[in-house]
């Protein structure tokens, strides 16, 4: 099991790497790989992921 590592990006996202077990409020699983990032503006489509919309504030 890797150590998971958890960093914010200036002005960005939440870039998580290694094994956690991501839940949404409910405590249902969400699906996602070894490396993903996590939306740290709200603006996202793709709650709770990043997609980028900060890039267009």
């Amino acid at each position: 099991m890797s150590k998971p590592t958890i960093f914010r990006k200036p002005q960005g996202p939440i870039v998580v790497r290694g094994e956690i077990n991501l839940t949404d409020p409910e405590g249902n699983s969400i699906g996602h790989g070894p490396r993903f990032s996590l939306c740290g503006c709200g603006l996202s489509k793709n709650m709770p992921f990043c997609d980028g919309a900060h890039k267009e504030k």
